[in-house]
């Protein structure tokens, strides 16, 4: 059976030539495929030459009938939900602004499964610790570890150790 192409705005020559300037090569098949049925082609023989399914040409063919060559572009699925609110996002970054409160976070420093935790604790949303790194990167935030200080360090005997020879 054949499938019917209602737009008459461009002829099979005019898709051809639309081909050739397409930088996709998806859409460029697609527009090849439609360009194959204008001049009469089956659904077979102009799916299977442009490497598609007789269905999914069809498909291709309706959204060419209903948008025109604009309609055979990609379209992005939109992509996971995020879990966490932009009013969340808002407090993460808050939290790591301040930092961790010792009493009630019961650590010095944040790390992401603490973060993990506080976030289910406030929020009621339970995420991997490898979440929690994809949010804070969206925050701007970077892995940044301070060089470690001993508590009982001396600057004055630091600085008395230090070569004090001359620069000649």
């Amino acid at each position: 059976m054949t499938v019917r192409i209602t737009r008459d705005d461009a002829t099979a020559s005019d898709l051809r030539r639309q081909s050739g300037r397409v930088k996709d090569g998806r859409i460029s098949r697609r527009l090849l495929a439609i360009a194959l049925v204008l001049e009469g082609a089956s659904r077979k023989v102009a799916a299977e030459s442009c490497g598609m399914d007789r269905q999914t040409l069809r498909d291709w063919v309706h959204r060419y009938n209903a948008e025109g060559i604009e309609g055979l572009c990609n379209r992005g699925g939109g992509g996971v939900k995020p879990l966490l609110s932009e009013d969340q996002m808002a407090h993460l970054s808050r939290w790591v602004e301040a930092g961790p409160d010792p009493a009630r976070d019961g650590v010095v420093r944040w790390r992401r499964a603490d973060l993990a935790r506080r976030l289910e604790a406030e929020f009621n949303v339970k995420l991997h610790e490898r979440t929690v790194g994809t949010y804070l990167a969206r925050l701007g935030f970077r892995r940044l570890s301070v060089r470690p200080e001993h508590p009982n360090a001396d600057p004055a005997a630091q600085a008395a150790f230090k070569k004090t020879l001359p620069v000649s």
